[in-house]
């Protein structure tokens, strides 16, 4: 899916998806959850927290746009 694409059934621009992707801005909690209702799968596989160890940042969100396909899923949803 496209970022374009998917900017348009979340209700936020491309560059937001991009951002969000690039972990230069975290999504709010409404966004994530339409993003992995939109890509159907659990919140947790879409986006992960890791802690900050070097104090830099106040987050570190990250969207993950690698969804696990089903085992019958020979020809990866093409």
């Amino acid at each position: 899916m496209t970022q374009k694409k998917l900017a348009e059934y979340v209700g936020v621009s491309r560059q937001t998806i991009n951002a969000i992707e690039g972990r230069k801005y975290p999504p709010s909690l409404e966004v994530a959850f339409r993003i992995a209702n939109i890509l159907c799968t659990p919140l947790e596989n879409v986006f992960f927290y890791e802690p900050d160890i070097e104090g830099d940042h106040e987050f570190a969100a990250g969207l993950v746009i690698e969804v696990p396909l089903d085992a019958d899923d020979k020809d990866g949803g093409n």
